[in-house]
């Protein structure tokens, strides 16, 4: 027998979108800065509440670009979070979604119920609303794990790079040093990148220049 569906309180659903960028050779995330309560004038993830009739994604990607102007950015699902405590307003789950971008091509604009919108270093955080710090901490450790067995670190380079510019990309994601022979000859070993030219226009020698070979499979060890 069917359970009877209207028999049940119903939950509000929400959508918060964890940003990431690299900035200045730091790793940064974008927050906004509440203009409503609860947590007004407190520092928070983007995001807010899904609407009936729209998908989880789509609520995700409208939120996002009413409250920063980020707009036409891929989104990957990170985790649903619902202590029934985590919102003060009620009962309210909230599905997290993560990216991350090149912010050179992004203009922020603060709209709708938020006063400021502003990206800031993952070092210097400042303390969040809701539990989007407990979203951040896990947002963190699957961003690294994508570094380590993915090719997403090669999004944030022009098309033809250097060994050295992917190695800079890593060292501030894990916030460590690499050594630079060992770290080359793993990158090589993988069989992932294409030789192009040697870097021109410069007063020693120049380096080799590198591109991202097509049809890689979903998973690589990187690290």
């Amino acid at each position: 027998m069917e359970d009877n569906i209207h028999k049940y309180e119903k939950p509000s659903v929400t959508a918060d979108i964890v940003i990431y960028t690299i900035q200045n050779n730091d790793l940064k995330i974008l927050l906004v800065k509440r203009g409503i309560t609860p947590f007004k004038d407190k520092w928070a993830i983007p995001g807010g509440f899904v609407r009936i009739h729209e998908s989880l994604e789509d609520a995700a990607k409208r939120e996002l670009e009413e409250e920063t102007g980020v707009k036409d950015v891929y989104l990957e699902q990170l985790y649903s979070f619902g202590d029934p405590k985590r919102d003060p307003r009620g009962r309210v789950i909230t599905v997290a979604y993560m990216t991350l971008i090149n912010s050179e091509k992004i203009k922020l604009n603060a709209a709708t119920d938020v006063s400021e919108v502003r990206w800031f270093s993952v070092k210097k955080i400042p303390q969040l609303a809701f539990d989007h710090k407990k979203i951040l901490d896990y947002s963190l450790k699957r961003l690294k794990w994508k570094f380590e067995y993915t090719t997403v670190a090669f999004s944030l380079l022009p098309e033809k790079f250097t060994i050295g510019q992917i190695q800079k990309i890593y060292e501030i994601i894990f916030d460590k040093k690499f050594d630079k022979r060992n770290f080359a000859k793993k990158i090589l070993s993988l069989d992932i990148l294409k030789k192009e030219e040697m870097k021109k226009n410069v007063s020693h020698r120049p380096p080799m220049l590198y591109s991202l070979k097509k049809d890689i499979g979903e998973i690589v060890e990187i690290l």
